[in-house]
């Protein structure tokens, strides 16, 4: 038997149902389904909503017999609160490793490097997990990263594990990656999975013992790397501090159709306030601004716009101004809209500004009325302060008429003990 280094990853099980079962424990093993903005479609499903045949991504349209006939829970998303519970997750994980890369909003890989019984381990991490914020998780571990999704997968599969694979014994990995389809591998998507069958690569198995120079001329080096990992040669590092976003986008659908040009400014302003909060969070300014209305009926093409400001800046009133201008000079009377867009462009740290010969240079106080700005909505929740721009009403804004409360971030909407 060969041991290597160990990298585990840990997955939230359900994450989005498993957050509003929190606070809901009359839930516990009911089928609940989350929506999508404007609740369109299918996003996110309980154990038992998969049981029932309930596809990821469907219309929810097309499943309503479904939902009437097994009293399923329809959620709209809420992502204040799994937002919230996310961080909270990920802060017990932070404690538990001795370092920790934050994947995406329901995992996380841990460097478990050093630690002496790795398995029970993370058997306590899930515990701890469990008894800390409530939220089951699920652990793989491996040598690498790609391995450890293969792990977690057949952790999740198989209620005996209880919770925790651990595939760091080499010919454990060559038995269970010959039942494991290709498609299933972390990178490869259906695409790359058909291209793969025509090979005569269909498993995890074979893919790994494939030739690496064929694959790389084929698909490119990201290919030979993840070929690599699947071998146990460890390829991609831990991440802790994720690269600064090198574009941010903001964009919604509205919850009905709007034709006035206000509404449709509004809704930019809004957007832009959203963007620039990003922008400002990962210490950057914007050289460029785009914009783009979505009009109807759906596959209409977009009418966008680039502005290039004058100075680079993460000052949300300037992008806000600016936006109006490029929204009047887009919108066209009459047209309905179905959704607006906002894209932060040529993003660089403050440091590397490009100095204007013909704009003064930006106010220190805007970049404290910025930070002030920020502090008290991280505090007191996201919209505590706006701006006017954005509106009060906000008509255009997108459906969410079955989202639970937020539980966590929003005081008047704290749990009720009776």
């Amino acid at each position: 038997m060969t041991r290597a280094a160990s990298l585990a990853l840990v997955d939230c099980n359900n994450f989005y149902a498993s957050c509003e079962r929190l606070f809901r424990p009359d839930l516990l093993h009911r089928a609940i389904v989350v929506l999508s903005n404007n609740d369109g479609c299918v996003v996110a499903r309980s154990a038992e909503a998969k049981m029932l045949g309930i596809p990821m991504g469907v219309p929810l349209h097309q499943v309503q017999h479904l939902i009437r006939q097994h009293g399923v829970v329809l959620f709209s998303s809420n992502y204040a609160l799994y937002g919230d519970i996310s961080r909270r997750v990920m802060t017990v994980l932070s404690t538990l490793a001795p370092d920790l890369e934050v994947y995406s909003i329901d995992e996380a890989f841990l460097d478990l490097s050093g630690i002496r019984d790795i398995e029970p381990h993370a058997h306590m991490i899930r515990a701890t997990v469990r008894q800390w914020t409530g939220i089951p998780v699920s652990i793989g571990i491996a040598p690498t990263k790609t391995l450890s999704k293969v792990a977690n997968r057949l952790a999740k599969k198989d209620p005996a594990l209880k919770g925790v694979m651990d595939l760091r014994d080499s010919r454990l990995q060559e038995q269970l990656l010959r039942d494991f389809p290709v498609g299933d591998v972390w990178g490869i998507g259906r695409r790359l999975a058909e291209k793969l069958d025509v090979l005569g690569i269909g498993t995890a198995l074979q893919l790994r013992d494939a030739d690496t120079s064929l694959l790389r001329a084929r698909f490119g080096v990201v290919m030979e790397r993840l070929v690599r990992e699947l071998r146990g040669e460890k390829c991609l590092d831990l991440e802790s501090q994720p690269a600064p976003k090198q574009q941010i986008i903001a964009s919604r659908s509205f919850g009905q159709p709007v034709t006035g040009l206000h509404e449709v400014q509004e809704a930019v302003s809004h957007h832009v306030a959203r963007a620039a909060a990003r922008l400002r969070s990962q210490y950057s300014i914007a050289q460029t601004l785009q914009i783009q209305l979505y009009p109807l009926p759906f596959g209409a093409l977009a009418r966008q716009a680039s502005i290039q400001l004058s100075q680079a800046t993460a000052d949300t009133s300037e992008m806000i101004r600016v936006a109006r201008q490029v929204v009047a000079g887009l919108y066209q009377p009459g047209q309905r809209y179905r959704k607006a867009g906002v894209m932060l462009l040529d993003l660089a740290p403050p440091g590397v500004r490009q100095a204007s010969l013909f704009s003064a240079p930006e106010d220190p106080k805007r970049q404290q009325l910025m930070h002030t700005l920020d502090g008290i909505n991280a505090q007191f929740g996201r919209a505590m302060l706006r701006f006017a721009a954005e509106g009060i009403e906000q008509p255009w804004a997108m459906r969410a008429g079955k989202r639970s409360p937020r539980y966590t971030t929003c005081w008047g909407e704290l749990a009720r003990v009776r």
